[in-house]
């Protein structure tokens, strides 16, 4: 079970997604509306302080092609896609276009773009840490592109949703960060992943 934990925003952080050896490391950039928004400056020690082994995701919502290269320049491996895709934004680094439960629908136009390695099913409100309902995923087509579910995931129900939905990999963010949302908390971060490889 591939994890990836989303919206990184201090060093110490980098050091705990080590510690777990999960796979993908987020970092909001571009979308001021984010309390974990960050600039590609201040992404930049975190992104040296991970493992090499940890690929590094810049998270965006309707990035320009510029700001895909300014990312891929940072060393960003992938760019996540919340949102509209601009000209040129799928041109610089492989993409995970990210689906709420609202644009669904679109899913069909994407899967034949090659750009694209990867969708990543979250909740109506990205980074609100609420759930949506599994049903609405699970039964759809596998085209071989990670399939990573994530919206209002944490220890105590990613093992039922590994379960039930089945996808390649799990999304976490508000669900690993203290109860008053500021910064990730290593106790859960731990207790996820263990969590969510628990019948690997």
């Amino acid at each position: 079970m591939q994890i990836k934990i989303c919206g990184l925003t201090d060093v110490r952080e980098a050091e705990y997604l080590n510690k777990n050896q999960v796979d993908y490391a987020g970092l909001i950039l571009f979308y001021e509306k984010s309390r974990r928004n960050m600039s590609i400056e201040s992404a930049k020690p975190i992104l040296e302080a991970l493992s090499p082994d940890i690929k590094r995701v810049a998270v965006t919502v309707s990035p320009t092609a510029e700001q895909v290269r300014q990312a891929a320049e940072a060393g960003f491996d992938y760019v996540q896609i919340h949102g509209e895709i601009q000209p040129g934004a799928l041109d610089v680094l492989p993409v995970f276009k990210a689906f709420n439960i609202k644009d669904m629908e679109e899913l069909p136009y994407y899967q034949s773009c090659p750009q694209i390695i990867g969708y990543v099913f979250d909740a109506c409100e990205p980074g609100s840490g609420k759930a949506f309902d599994w049903n609405l995923v699970k039964s759809l087509p596998r085209d071989g592109k990670l399939f990573i579910l994530a919206g209002g995931l944490c220890a105590e129900n990613v093992a039922e949703a590994i379960a039930f939905v089945k996808p390649d990999g799990v999304d976490v963010s508000s669900g690993v960060e203290y109860p008053d949302g500021n910064g990730k908390d290593v106790a859960r971060i731990d207790a996820f992943v263990k969590c969510a490889r628990r019948e690997e």
